[in-house]
């Protein structure tokens, strides 16, 4: 017989139960969010993935590339053009002032000389009286400095001191004269010789050769 409890003293409540079944429902509504949230983000694009299906590319407009390109082509074939120009040019520029300095350096009066010549050829009919006392060589441009010339030796086979003019062409392959120039010798004795450039002013090309035209013994 078990002994009655004494009054006024009651057993506490058992709670383990309802314990257990608020922890289950909230485990249970847990897992349902999970499950809800996984199915959403598998199904639903992300925003980077999205982004790459939906845009395209996008073709070049043709008519702005050619407007855009167009114009320093253009520039840049002017700009070509005016330096192949500038070239030629200076190229030219460049062969005249050779020639020059090598007149100058030849002799002082070289320029005098030739003027002479030229003004002594002026009413010189056919190709003159002193074609057999003339003739000419070509120098080498190595030693000219690049400059076409040609030696011209003079012989005095009269009795008498003279002077000497020629004309010298410049021509190309065809024949066609590019250049003129005039070359003298003055007061060249008798029995001597005497010799003298004819220096071409052209650039280097085309190729000229030297051709003697004219000679005046006066």
């Amino acid at each position: 017989m078990n002994p009655m409890p004494p009054r006024g003293k009651r057993r506490p409540a058992r709670r383990r139960p309802a314990v257990s079944a608020a922890l289950t429902l909230a485990a249970t509504v847990t897992a349902a969010a999970a499950l809800v949230s996984c199915s959403t983000d598998s199904d639903a694009p992300s925003a980077e993935g999205s982004r790459t299906v939906s845009e395209r590319p996008t073709a070049p407009d043709s008519s702005s590339f050619s407007e855009k390109t167009a114009s320093p082509l253009k520039s840049q074939a002017s700009e070509a053009a005016e330096s192949a120009r500038a070239s030629a040019s200076a190229a030219e520029a460049s062969a005249s002032e050779r020639a020059d300095e090598f007149e100058a350096s030849v002799s002082a009066d070289t320029e005098r000389a030739n003027q002479a010549a030229k003004d002594a050829l002026k009413d010189v009919d056919g190709r003159g009286n002193a074609m057999s006392d003339v003739s000419m060589t070509g120098k080498p441009r190595s030693e000219t400095g690049g400059v076409l010339a040609s030696v011209v030796t003079f012989t005095n086979r009269t009795d008498k001191t003279a002077d000497f003019a020629v004309q010298v062409d410049f021509v190309d392959s065809s024949g066609k004269t590019a250049e003129t120039r005039y070359v003298g010798t003055e007061n060249l004795e008798p029995g001597k010789r005497a010799q003298r450039y004819a220096i071409s002013h052209e650039p280097p090309e085309p190729k000229l050769s030297a051709k003697l035209v004219k000679a005046q013994r006066y």
